[in-house]
């Protein structure tokens, strides 16, 4: 330093204060950008959907990145106009997400909402959509609700087919025998309490023996998955049709009257008679013997319609087999 130079002025307590407080702003605004940026990128890593509505004004004021790859819409046309949303759930849902939405204004939380979409792609998907209140209404300010919707499509196709595997018969894929009479309970004491028709129906395919024997089991099986077919196809919709043993198969008719009951009995037969199997250039039919009974005020549970029936089918092979006889 030469001798005309002089040092800088100290400085003042204020002046020290105010750069002291410029630094620290300037690193808080450097922390503040980092969160900001560790954010977003959290928010466009993640395959959730948050968002944020006004309900009194009904329109979304926030949507994370999330909406454009789950419903594979514009999240910019969904800011302009809620019904951008409304318009993506399935129609046989929009009723139910709806009123569950509407929910959380008694609640405050709504946590099983549950509905599908329809993808501006044309693929269907499963929503969980939460949503909570997160402000209440207050003089000037609206009320706001938060969500968080998720695509939950695998784990429904999981749920779906786990429910396959535990209620239907592997090789003919009807009912499996506890399915189908969990499913019959219900259907008895419902029809016990309105005293409605109902009518039980049990077949067992003749001569099933001599069938593996000449023409083996696998043939066998090919039986089996045809009866099946066609009891799917000469049932009405809502009756139960079950395979409940190796060669026996059951139905029950809700809401059925006893001479209704036989008439898809025997189409069921006729359905059945024809069917032609061919293996090793010889072809051969099957035939069934069936037992037929209906409700009556005597009846107290399932079990003995059930008897009845049993009774009735084993008459029918007595009787001749390939026939229907009624008890």
């Amino acid at each position: 330093m030469d001798e005309h130079s002089h040092p800088p002025p100290p400085l003042t307590p204020e002046l020290e204060e105010l750069t002291l407080a410029l630094l620290h702003s300037r690193g808080e605004v450097e922390r503040l950008r980092e969160r900001e940026h560790l954010f977003s990128s959290l928010l466009d890593s993640v395959n959730t959907v948050l968002w944020a509505f006004d309900w009194d004004a009904q329109r979304i004021i926030y949507v994370s990145p999330a909406y454009e790859r789950v419903f594979g819409r514009n999240a910019g046309l969904l800011m302009a106009d809620y019904g951008e949303w409304l318009n993506s759930i399935y129609p046989d849902d929009v009723e139910h997400a709806a009123a569950s939405f509407a929910e959380v204004l008694v609640k405050g939380a709504v946590e099983d909402r549950e509905y599908r979409i329809l993808r501006a792609d044309g693929q269907l998907r499963w929503l969980s959509d939460k949503c909570f209140i997160s402000r209440q209404a207050e003089a000037g300010k609206p009320l706001i609700v938060v969500g968080i919707a998720e695509d939950i499509t695998d784990k429904k196709h999981l749920e779906g087919e786990l429910h396959r595997l535990a209620t239907t018969d592997v090789l003919t894929q009807s009912s499996n025998r506890r399915y189908f009479f969990e499913c019959a309970h219900t259907e008895f004491q419902q029809a016990t309490q309105e005293e409605a028709p109902l009518a039980f129906l049990l077949l067992d395919v003749d001569n099933f023996k001599h069938i593996n024997d000449t023409y083996g089991h696998q043939m066998g099986d090919v039986v089996l998955q045809r009866i099946a077919q066609c009891g799917s196809a000469a049932l009405r919709r809502g009756d139960l049709f079950g395979r409940i043993g190796g060669e026996e198969f059951a139905a029950l008719f809700p809401c059925c009257t006893e001479e209704l009951a036989l008439q898809i009995a025997e189409r069921l037969q006729r359905e059945i008679q024809r069917l032609v199997f061919s293996c090793n250039g010889t072809t051969f039919g099957v035939t069934v013997s069936q037992g037929l009974t209906s409700l009556t005020r005597a009846d107290v549970t399932l079990d003995t319609l059930f008897a009845r029936a049993d009774a009735a089918m084993y008459d029918a092979k007595r009787q001749g087999k390939n026939r229907i006889i009624r008890a």
